[in-house]
């Protein structure tokens, strides 16, 4: 991961209609370690109007996928990478490369790259990810990615849940659970050095910053994703008109799904002897 700026020019922030929810939406907690090592625990609120085909259907297709905007000011007959609608200020761009099915779609032992920056609106280049990173699982219940390094292991990893929920029968929307853990186990000094040098750009205070960031991103796939959807078919460039927003109640209301299951994976991180080796346990079946 590279802490400096990239040269990019970030586009406009699309304005949707959308209402963004807040981080009091979730819950969410980071866990520094002695040795500088750090692991985050972000629990959203349930994802109502999507189910979890949904979601593995986008994260099979992000990168592929391209959007016409019919109607959102300042962009009406314009395309964008659907990486866009994602974020409506943060994110720039996504690609893909390494091992791909025929149509394109990520397979374990791909790479993406991603160009984004926490809180654009706030902090500008301040926090950028301009990276590539390995995916490491892509399934129907999640997604994870991160970083090795040769002889010392796992220095990042980013693992994502998600679950339909029902609730007397009814399908009420997906549980969707973040984990995060950043920089190599063990406490020497090889470690220590290591450690402090990732913690220098993506450190903490960057993570603090990554909370809206994400709660915004997860947030959005309310809005847009149930439209793209119903598109799936198409083999050309998808659409999204302001017409497609779903009507929604006020995100602000909403608390993260399970507080019990956020501090309890919090409380294992903290117990762990190795956090990437207590984050990868047993997939996602603790959801």
């Amino acid at each position: 991961m590279s802490g400096k700026a990239p040269r990019l020019t970030m586009p406009p922030a699309r304005e949707f209609g959308w209402t963004l929810k807040p981080e009091s939406s979730s819950h969410f907690a980071i866990h520094q370690r002695d040795g500088g090592q750090f692991c985050v625990v972000l629990n959203h609120a349930l994802l109502r109007g999507v189910t979890a085909e949904m979601i593995y259907w986008w994260f099979e297709r992000f990168t592929l996928l391209k959007v016409l905007l019919l109607d959102t000011p300042g962009y009406e007959g314009k395309v964008v990478p659907a990486y866009q609608l994602w974020h409506p200020i943060d994110h720039y761009d996504a690609h893909l490369s390494g091992p791909v099915a025929s149509d394109g779609r990520p397979r374990v032992g791909a790479s993406i790259h991603i160009q984004e920056a926490m809180q654009y609106d706030v902090h500008g280049w301040r926090f950028p990810v301009d990276t590539k990173v390995k995916i490491y699982y892509v399934a129907p219940d999640g997604w994870a990615m991160g970083k090795v390094l040769p002889l010392m292991g796992p220095v990042m990893m980013l693992r994502i849940h998600f679950r339909d929920v029902e609730e007397a029968g009814v399908h009420v929307g997906v549980h969707y659970h973040y984990e995060v853990v950043i920089g190599v186990s063990g406490r020497g000094p090889v470690a220590r050095r290591i450690n402090r040098s990732i913690g220098s750009s993506y450190g903490p205070e960057f993570f603090a910053a990554w909370h809206r960031h994400n709660v915004i991103e997860v947030g959005t796939f309310e809005n847009f994703l149930p439209a793209l959807y119903k598109q799936r078919a198409q083999l050309d460039t998808l659409e999204y008109g302001l017409d497609m927003n779903p009507k929604l109640s006020d995100p602000a209301t909403q608390a993260g799904f399970d507080r019990a299951l956020f501090e309890q994976r919090l409380a294992g991180f903290e117990a762990s002897k190795d956090p990437f080796e207590y984050q990868a346990y047993a997939q996602s079946s603790y959801l």
